[in-house]
C-alpha cells in the first residue's frame, strides 16, 4: 500500500537555536500549540503531546528516532492506543535551516495512512500550529489555535 505525505514549509524570522527550543521546550510549545511535547529528546526515547490538565493526557505520542540540534528532528507519531501498530504509526521530520536572516523550517509528516483520519487531521492542524509557532517567535504573542477549526 502506498503512503501518504505531508509536507509544509514556511520561512521565520529567527534563528535556527530559537526555533528548535520552540519545538522541545514544554513552555514555549504550550504558548503555541496548547500541549506540550515531553521527552528528554535522545534517540530511542519515548515522546508524548500533552495536554496541559492534570492527568497529562496524551494525545498523540511515539519515540524519537533522530536529534541533530538545531537542524533535524524525527519522531514517531500515533494516536496512544495506536502506538504497537506499525501501519498506523507515521513520522515527522523537522528540517531547520538558515536561510540569510530567516530560518526554513521544513515539516515533513509521511508514512500516513492515505484517507485516514490522521492524514487529514494533521493537514489542518500543521499549518494551523505553525503559523502560530512563527507568529509567536516574529512578535511574541501566539495565535490561539483552540479558537480555529482544523
Amino acid at each position: 500500500m502506498n503512503k501518504a505525505k505531508f509536507v509544509y514549509v514556511t520561512y521565520i524570522r529567527s534563528t535556527p537555536e530559537k526555533v528548535w527550543d520552540a519545538l522541545i521546550n514544554p513552555e514555549v510549545t504550550r504558548q503555541y500549540w496548547n500541549h506540550h511535547n515531553a521527552s528528554d529528546w535522545k534517540p530511542g526515547s519515548a515522546w508524548e503531546h500533552q495536554r496541559f490538565d492534570a492527568a497529562k493526557t496524551a494525545d498523540i505520542a511515539g519515540k524519537v528516532i533522530e536529534v541533530s540540534a538545531p537542524k533535524r528532528l524525527v519522531i514517531s507519531w500515533a494516536s496512544p492506543n495506536s502506538l504497537n501498530d506499525p501501519a498506523k504509526t507515521s513520522r515527522v521530520t523537522f528540517d531547520i535551516e538558515r536561510s540569510d536572516e530567516d530560518v526554513r523550517l521544513t515539516v515533513t509528516h509521511d508514512e500516513l495512512e492515505p484517507e485516514s483520519d490522521m492524514l487529514r487531521g494533521i493537514s489542518g492542524g500543521w499549518p494551523l500550529v505553525l503559523s502560530s509557532l512563527k507568529t509567536l517567535l516574529e512578535t511574541g504573542k501566539a495565535i490561539d489555535v483552540t479558537k480555529h477549526k482544523r
